[in-house]
């Protein structure tokens, strides 16, 4: 691609997305404070997905304790927030600055030791250092706030053209700003002399040690990149909930955003965004419907680490070279027959589940319940039997139609082949 094609592909991409992320908060079903407020948690974990796979995606970096920059830049923002709400002329859509830099600097001063070393090393340290900062959150209440954390209010405090926060819609468009210039940052940075030494180092240190690059630098480089990043999420987060504790720097949510790049893709760009989107959308609804949802998140990460290894934007880009092939329309017709027996296997799995975890952890419920609108008794052996059934009967027919999808493949693959040639020629 030529330099001056990559700049307008850009302008297009950025401006597609400003017109998306503008109409989102008013399409049917997300115009409600709610549907607001969901867009507004996944514009964070855009961010924070993003800042991970500088880290991780682009450095090779595997880190165990992102969310401490993630946290820390959280508490700077609030207590910035309640600086301005005792006074302080800062416009708090500036509030994420304040936690970006404090990510940035603890990056800088963590990332010097950590990045010495690589590989299981380094995510080992990661590990560490993220359980060491939790348990300081309740050794130092004074300024973390102990296990209730820190408030403040995001409409109190000086006024920016006279716009404040006191909505959703408000917060959403401040969020989704901020998503659209620390990705444009973020991407940016991939293409400088540093971001692609980045590469070079995840893909072989010591080569590009032997040629005379400082492998260490561009790891503490990437790692400060990262951090700053984290801390402006965690500035998001901050003005969003109007509250940040302890559960900010835990492992779990340094966890889910591991889960973020991987189920994503974190060897694409538009993957961590994908994660993110999804396993947000995933924990919300999921959380509604039913009590079992974390198990259903392992479930889903394993599937794609399995059978997806590059994450769902590899499942994604890897139809681009058949797409425009005439046998595209096979591939798609042999997806729909696979997607059958896909739903039934499923549905057996589901079943399985639920009544598993209703009868060993929810006894005090009782054994009746309403799958899919369905009254199904766990106590009795009919619906253990149905889904067994339905989940071997659901595999089978699923293995059976793999030989259909392979020969669409094939045929696609070919057919893109024969093209690209022709076009060579």
């Amino acid at each position: 691609m030529s330099n001056t094609r990559r700049p307008l592909n850009a302008l297009k991409i950025g401006t597609v997305a400003l017109v998306a992320l503008a109409l989102l908060p008013h399409v049917p079903g997300l115009g409600s404070d709610f549907g607001r407020s969901l867009l507004s948690q996944m514009g964070i974990a855009v961010v924070f997905a993003l800042s991970y796979n500088v880290l991780f995606g682009q450095t090779g970096l595997l880190s165990f304790g992102h969310a401490v920059f993630f946290g820390l830049g959280g508490y700077v923002a609030i207590h910035v927030m309640r600086a301005i709400n005792h006074g302080l002329p800062l416009p708090m859509p500036l509030v994420p600055l304040a936690g970006a830099a404090g990510g940035l600097l603890c990056g800088l001063l963590l990332g010097a030791a950590m990045t010495r070393r690589a590989g299981t090393i380094f995510a080992l340290i990661s590990l560490g250092v993220g359980e060491l900062v939790y348990a300081a959150m309740f050794m130092l209440p004074g300024y973390f706030g102990g296990e209730e954390g820190i408030t403040a209010s995001r409409t109190k405090g000086f006024a920016l053209f006279g716009l404040d926060l006191g909505s959703q819609l408000a917060v959403y468009y401040l969020i989704a700003a901020w998503v659209l210039i620390a990705a444009g940052l973020m991407q940016a940075f991939a293409r400088t002399p540093v971001g692609r030494m980045c590469f070079a180092v995840r893909d072989n240190a010591e080569r590009a040690e032997f040629v005379g690059y400082d492998t260490h630098g561009v790891r503490c480089i990437a790692f400060a990149v990262g951090a700053l990043f984290a801390g402006l999420a965690g500035g998001l987060h901050a003005i969003n909930y109007e509250i940040v504790s302890a559960d900010a720097v835990s492992a779990q949510r340094s966890g889910t955003v591991l889960l973020m790049a991987y189920i994503g893709g974190a060897g694409h760009f538009a993957g961590p965004i994908l994660g993110a989107v999804t396993l947000t959308w995933l924990q919300t609804s999921l959380s509604g419907y039913t009590s079992a949802w974390l198990l259903y998140l392992g479930l889903f990460f394993v599937l794609t680490i399995r059978f997806a290894p590059g994450g769902l934007a590899g499942l994604i880009l890897m139809h681009g070279p058949i797409f425009h092939t005439r046998s595209f329309r096979r591939v798609l017709a042999s997806y729909g027959i696979a997607l059958v027996p896909t739903l039934v296997m499923a549905c057996g799995a589901v079943l399985l589940i639920e009544m598993s975890y209703r009868l060993s952890t929810q006894p005090e419920l009782g054994s009746r319940m309403r799958l899919l609108g369905i009254a199904v008794d766990a106590a009795s052996v009919w619906p253990w039997l149905a889904a067994v059934l339905m989940l071997a009967g659901g595999f089978l027919g699923f293995r059976g139609t793999w030989p259909r999808v392979a020969s669409a493949w094939e045929r696609a693959s070919e057919e893109a082949g024969a093209h690209r040639a022709v076009e060579a020629s």
